[in-house]
């Protein structure tokens, strides 16, 4: 890399999201990866990836447990696009023994158990598909809760050995459904049924009036709010300068 992360994040600050992504494609000679979990913000890349025909690998995890609005998306977005989403899966062996232990319920039995669950269906299979990737492209914004709020365009994963890109990191809702109208991008119909943040379906609830945008996430437990992609040693990843 040619440039610190705090010199990245002031050239791509005042990018527009097509430019920003062609501007990292031309920048990072590596493989760059982003993964999608078909949400809002999520469909909004992939379509400037795909609709600029990017040399940008799609990913995203079947978790087993998504929601099957969210495998309607996948395929409306595969054929809008025509444009194939690799998809990545848990190990069998591993979530076989999970659920015959434990139980397929066993989130709702303790934090720990769900947060094994978690990185079975998502964070292994997620290292699997960085794997040799010089970038991560993901859909986080600062504005979807309180743990968030500090996003950077640029930050390290010093666990992963890449940089992390959030090109949509100051975008409101109203620009990201503003551009879903404009380009005609698919979306997940749950975001119409109080559902701005959708991951496993035993995992996401629709949320309230005044509520974080990830509010509805493994609600029971009282304000988690990640799954653990995101984290380092339990804390998000606020790594931003080199």
């Amino acid at each position: 890399m040619t440039a610190s992360l705090e010199q990245l994040n002031a050239q791509y600050q005042d990018l527009g999201l097509s430019l920003a992504l062609t501007a990292l494609r031309e920048h990072f000679k590596g493989r760059i990866v982003f993964s999608t979990s078909l949400g809002l913000e999520d469909q909004v890349i992939t379509d400037a990836i795909f609709r600029n025909g990017l040399d940008i690998d799609v990913i995203t995890l079947d978790t087993g447990r998504n929601f099957p609005e969210t495998y309607k998306t996948l395929e409306e977005t595969q054929r809008k696009y025509g444009r194939k989403i690799k998809v990545f899966y848990p190990k069998t062996e591993v979530i076989e023994q999970y659920a015959t232990e434990k139980g397929i319920n066993a989130i709702y039995d303790s934090v720990a158990l769900r947060k094994e669950c978690c990185a079975i269906r998502k964070i292994e299979p997620l290292n699997r598909a960085l794997e040799g990737a010089e970038v991560w492209i993901t859909g986080l914004r600062a504005a979807q809760s309180a743990n968030r709020s500090s996003l950077a365009l640029f930050e390290a994963d010093p666990a992963r050995n890449l940089v992390k890109f959030n090109p949509l990191q100051a975008w409101s809702t109203e620009k990201l459904w503003a551009y879903v109208r404009q380009y005609e991008v698919p979306f997940n119909e749950l975001h119409q049924k109080g559902f701005p943040s959708i991951g496993c379906a035993p995992c996401t609830r629709a949320i309230a009036a005044g509520e974080d945008e990830r509010a509805g996430r493994w609600w029971w437990e009282g304000g988690a709010q990640e799954c653990g992609l995101h984290l380092e040693n339990g804390q998000l990843v606020r790594k931003k300068a080199a």
